[in-house]
């Protein structure tokens, strides 16, 4: 038998000098035959440490060693082994335990537990020997120090029995949903709800135009109602929509409170700051008509009722504000639908005022009526309900606070509380939307004026706002509804420091918007004239066309306004405002100047439809510059790579779908003529054709993002 043990200290087991291996039985002589041992046969044929560290435990030797005569060198004297104990390959089948215990693994760096003879956890290797390192305790004293191996190795030659029955699994609970479909279905609750609102919102501006018609009057009106949103916007709004989201998922997350001081704390700020700014802005309503519109300013009777509707609607702002920092209080707390819902009342509210007006002046057509035949009670009723519509949309939202558990308490304690730097941060989203309404500005005073240069009606602002309506509501349903369920998201993966969340969740964004946004871009292009002819033509065929055109020049633009915009939510992510308003000086400047060439260059009759194009075209210079921003942001990587192959092979599906639908629309036009039946008809066979063809095409090129919509939808309706 060879000798199975060589001694971890440089001697025997049995004394100093004595030579390795088992004891030799007394009366066994120098060549004697030593008889075999019962305990010690067979015992180190398979021997696993043989090639280890020897300076590690062997429970044999220790169990032979003599502590007393022998003591052990001081701990840390020892050299660490180059490797410790591997594990072996797994076995194709489970180890038996009454054939070799399995090896527990080495255990970790530090003093884990007690050991014998003040050995390492790092360096020792345990050998299965329960009874002499770790479970003594667990099993019946033994006489003998080789039981424990004679008992493990006595069953070597036996078959393992049969396999105990393993346990039956525990139910796997039903799938709620993982990231991708809790988002769905949050964005399928928001774009229901944005879908209403701008339906109704449709109806509203539809009843607006009949009552006031698409001339002076009508100009009027508009500039005064969209007075409120650009001061609101300018002062509070573009921080409160874009900063204030991962401010208070933050607090939500960091505070004992859950965020509800912060809550509070910032909902009374935003108060006590747009009551101020409403009451400055009522003082100097006439000023800020002639900055909108210096054209209606200088004519008396257009500047009177524009300043009267204006101080009508300036209180608006307050309830703006309002109605969006609850909105985003609710955000925060996972809640989504009251923000895209509320916006309904206000709607319906508005559309009663004005049918009330209709019902007692007649509408524009029958009444004729303009800037100096209005009634001040006109003015009245219609101011008013414009009022009271902001009213009703803010308070609606304060049930769906009380049921968030959310009660609001106001809150004066500002300083020291992450207020200051929530205001900072907002100073640059202010500085953003100040660039992007200045460029606005630049366009409403152009607008006006080619409006009332051309003397024809649907070449103005309202015109321009009309059509810029109907353009933006498929961004407002599908892009704002998917990144208002995906910010708070994207907010706690910047927060954590992780860049590829971030990543992915844009790029998610990005494609997912872009199934419905690229063929509804396509499909203004193609079909923008029977469109506006059907929803304007209270407003005479002449402007109805007109704001089918500018549709037309709107139409490719809503692409790359959709990918700025998600884009943009990257940086906000980040608590990054400063890029975002460089990047939008950007853009409000090539929309200024090139909406002024088309001013200057075009006829007055074709100017906003260039200043239409130029919108367009100054958010694609805009992409470029943010996309290149943010991959650096994010590390160099933004997944562009999957997301340019996605809009590329959409465009090649739309194109194709585009001109056949197109040309069908213009054909039925051309045959029953540009009346409500002939668009209509139109329209529908028009838009059958080229959203067909598209999907087809889309599906034969196996887009990923199309086919999941469609398996989403078949999957709704149970087919």
């Amino acid at each position: 038998m060879n000798a199975p043990y060589d001694g971890d200290r440089g001697q025997g087991a049995g004394g100093a000098g004595s030579p390795s291996g088992p004891p030799v039985p007394p009366g066994a002589g120098q060549g004697g035959q030593v008889p075999p041992d019962p305990y010690l046969q067979h015992a180190y044929e398979d021997d696993p440490y043989r090639a280890q560290d020897l300076a590690a435990q062997d429970p044999v030797g220790e169990a032979l060693y003599d502590r007393a005569s022998h003591p052990p060198p001081p701990p840390g004297t020892y050299q660490d082994p180059q490797a410790l104990y591997q594990q072996p390959p797994a076995a194709p089948h489970a180890p038996d335990p009454r054939i070799w215990a399995q090896t527990p693994p080495p255990e970790p760096s530090g003093p884990s537990r007690h050991l014998p003879y003040g050995d390492r956890p790092a360096t020792t290797q345990f050998v299965g020997v329960d009874a002499l390192v770790t479970q003594a305790s667990d099993d019946r004293r033994e006489p003998d120090a080789f039981a424990h191996l004679f008992r493990d190795q006595e069953g070597a030659g036996k078959p393992p029995g049969p396999p105990e029955p393993e346990p039956a699994p525990a139910p796997v609970p039903p799938k709620s949903g993982g990231r991708v479909s809790g988002v769905l279905k949050s964005s399928a609750l928001m774009a229901a709800g944005t879908l209403v609102s701008r339906l109704t919102g449709f109806i509203r501006s539809l009843v607006i135009t009949a009552a006031l018609g698409a001339a002076l009057l009508g100009d009027s009106f508009t500039i005064a109602y969209t007075l409120p949103t650009m001061i609101y916007i300018l002062t509070v709004g573009g921080g409160l929509n874009s900063v204030f989201v991962p401010q208070l998922v933050r607090a939500m997350k960091d505070d004992e409170d859950g965020g509800e001081a912060f809550a509070n704390r910032l909902l009374t700020l935003v108060m006590v700051a747009l009551g101020l700014i409403v009451a400055v802005a009522v003082l100097v309503a006439p000023v800020l008509i002639q900055l909108m519109s210096s054209t209606i300013a200088d004519d008396v009777a257009a500047n009177s009722v524009a300043v009267t509707f204006a101080r009508y609607c300036l209180p608006t702002i307050f309830f703006m504000g309002v109605h969006v920092v609850m909105g985003q209080i609710l955000n925060a707390r996972g809640k989504f639908g009251a923000m895209m819902w509320t916006p309904v009342l206000n709607n319906i509210v508005m559309i009663i005022t004005f049918g009330l007006f209709i019902w007692v002046y007649g509408t524009s057509a029958e009444s004729r009526m303009g800037v100096d035949t209005i009634p001040p009670e006109g003015i009245r009723l219609l101011g008013i309900g414009t009022l009271l519509g902001l009213v009703v949309q803010a308070l609606a939202m304060i049930p769906y606070l009380r049921e968030a558990g959310f009660r609001f308490r106001p809150r004066f304690d500002w300083k020291g509380h992450g207020l200051g730097k929530t205001v900072k941060l907002a100073k640059w989203t202010v500085l953003f939307v100040l660039a992007n309404q200045a460029g606005v500005l630049v366009v409403t005073q152009l607008a006006t004026a080619a409006g009332k240069l051309s003397d024809k009606d649907g070449t103005g602002f309202l015109a321009y706002s009309n059509a810029q309506l109907i353009w933006g509501m498929p961004q407002a349903i599908i892009t704002v509804s998917v990144m208002a369920a995906l910010l708070p998201r994207i907010s706690r993966a910047a927060h954590d420091n992780d860049p590829g969340a971030v990543r992915d969740d844009i790029s998610q964004g990005l494609r997912n918007s872009a199934v419905a946004i690229v063929p509804v871009a396509f499909t203004f292009l193609a079909l923008g004239l029977p469109m506006c002819t059907l929803l304007y033509a209270s407003s005479g065929a002449e402007a109805a066309r007109s704001m089918g055109f500018i549709l037309m020049a709107f139409a490719l633009g809503l692409i790359p306004y959709s990918v700025q915009y998600v884009v943009l939510r990257g940086f906000y992510a980040y608590e990054d405002t400063r890029t975002p308003f460089y990047n939008t000086v950007i853009v409000a400047a090539v929309n200024a100047a090139a909406s002024a060439l088309c001013y200057v260059v075009l006829p007055a009759r074709w100017a906003v439809v260039g200043m239409a194009f130029s919108y367009g075209l100054a958010y694609a210079v805009g992409v470029g510059v943010a996309w290149r921003r943010l991959r650096t942001r994010l590390g160099g990587d933004l997944d562009g790579a999957h997301v340019v192959r996605t809009y590329a092979r959409l465009c090649m599906a739309a194109v194709p779908a585009a001109l056949l639908g197109g040309g069908v629309g213009y054909a039925i036009l051309e045959l029953l003529g540009s009346g409500a039946a002939g668009s209509l008809a139109a329209l529908i066979c028009g838009g059958i054709v080229l959203l067909g063809i598209f999907f087809v095409a889309a599906k034969k090129m196996r887009i990923e993002e199309v086919n999941g919509l469609v398996g989403m939808v078949r999957g709704r309706l149970g087919r």
